[in-house]
Order: structure tokens, then sequence, then C-alpha cells
């Protein structure tokens, strides 16, 4: 940069400011005040839900009666008993401990308990991996 000539900084502070709140809602105010003083003809509307985070009643109705007309069960899948049985069988059959097997596979000895206690929602990547550390298929028809 020699050369260029000499660079002069601005070192003014700079200061950013808010709106103050509600400063149209006063001058407004104010407007009506001045109108009702001079006699004219004022039509004001208050609106039902202005200012709050409410939203109009009838679409909240109308959502909750679609949640309560609503009969389809929604879960996730569980693991089905039978692969709770087999994982149970072929780890004992090893004779290793559920934190074993978790070390095994790469996975927490928490994951093991749930697809124990089929709490678990399948996950075909870990039951490729149970399956290939314990040598038992798992998965599909036997």
């Amino acid at each position: 940069m020699a050369g260029a000539g000499p660079v002069s900084q601005d070192w003014e502070p700079v200061v950013f400011r808010k709106k103050a709140p509600n400063a149209a809602a006063k001058k407004d105010e104010k407007a009506v005040n001045a109108a009702r003083r001079s006699g004219a003809e004022i039509e004001t509307v208050k609106k039902a839900t202005a200012g709050t985070n409410k939203a109009a009643s009838s679409s909240t109705s109308l959502n909750t009666r679609k949640l309560d007309e609503e009969t389809e069960n929604l879960a996730h899948e569980r693991v089905p008993t039978e692969l709770k049985k087999a994982i149970m069988q072929a780890r004992t059959d090893k004779k290793l401990t559920q934190s074993q097997l978790a070390q095994l596979i790469n996975e927490k000895p928490q994951i093991i308990q749930e697809y124990e206690s089929g709490k678990a929602i399948p996950n075909q990547q870990i039951i490729s991996k149970l399956e290939r550390v314990l040598g038992a298929k798992l998965r599909g028809k036997k």
C-alpha cells in the first residue's frame, strides 16, 4: 500500500436507536383528540383482537374440532417382539453383556437396552451391525 497517499479515518461515534414505541399511535391519538375538540365527526373502530397475540376464536375451534374428530392413532414403529427376543438370545449365546455388544457395534449401551426392551425405533443400519456381530439373521423370515 506504499505510495497510495494518506488515508484518513473517521472516528466519530455512530449511534443506532430504535424507534420510540407507539410513536405512530400517539400521533393518531393526538389527531383524534384535536378532531374531537374541533367538533368534527370521528369514526373509530375497535378491533376485537387488536394488540394481542390471539388468533380469531373461530379458527381455533375448527382446529380443535378436527383434532377431536381425528381417530387415526399415530405412533412410531417400535421393535417387534420377535426381534427383541432374537437379539437377546443371540447376545446371551455369545455370552456378551449389553455394554460389550454395544461396544462391538460402536453404539451406546443404551441403544442395545432400548432394542431389547422394545422401546427403540428400528434402524436398519443398527440391525445389520447386530446381525454381523452376533452372526445371526435378525430380519426377514427365518
